[in-house]
């Protein structure tokens, strides 16, 4: 029994003292990940924020690429038939929308959905006019008035309204990257 209690006496406070190590490195080691997680996230989060903002950057100038303001003095040549304006006008406008398609993955559905509406309308107001002239006409015809449409429409350009919707996306991602 004295045999058992001198030993009970050596290795009692060894057993609380291994204990206490154990407790104190565990808490360092998991106060230590976390900090490294925290700091990963931190990172990722700014990472994140930047790629987002390029593809709004990126949509606003497909936006304005594809107003009628822009993309017919860019497409237009002397020499065309209302055809050849309406077809170029087409291909630019999905040849640039295709060429931005990866940034849907960095945007809002609401956005998205907004830049694919505004391709659609323009792609879909080019085929309107064009419909009324004739195929073979000048292609000058196509494009006064298409200048018509858009300064007489009363309404606000579905450019104008993707580019403000753009705009709040972009001030909210700014705002809530700033607070995160």
């Amino acid at each position: 029994m004295i045999t058992a209690l001198e030993i009970l006496k050596y290795t009692l406070p060894s057993i609380i003292m291994l204990i206490a190590c154990y407790l104190i490195v565990q808490k360092f080691l998991v106060t230590d990940t976390q900090r490294k997680q925290i700091a990963m996230l931190s990172e990722n989060q700014e990472y994140t924020v930047r790629m987002r903002l390029q593809a709004l950057e990126r949509l606003a100038l497909y936006v304005e690429r594809i107003s009628p303001r822009s993309l017919i003095p860019r497409v237009y040549m002397s020499g065309m038939t209302v055809t050849d304006l309406q077809q170029a006008l087409v291909f630019n406008i999905r040849s640039e929308f295709e060429h931005n398609l990866s940034q849907q993955i960095y945007v809002s559905s609401n956005v998205w959905n907004t830049v694919k509406g505004v391709m659609e309308q323009e792609i879909n107001m080019v085929g309107v006019i064009a419909q009324q002239l004739k195929p073979d006409a000048p292609a000058k015809e196509l494009h006064m008035r298409i200048v018509d449409v858009v300064l007489t429409d009363a309404s606000e350009p579905p450019t104008s309204v993707a580019l403000q919707i753009i705009n709040e996306e972009a001030k909210r991602i700014l705002h809530m990257g700033a607070m995160g």
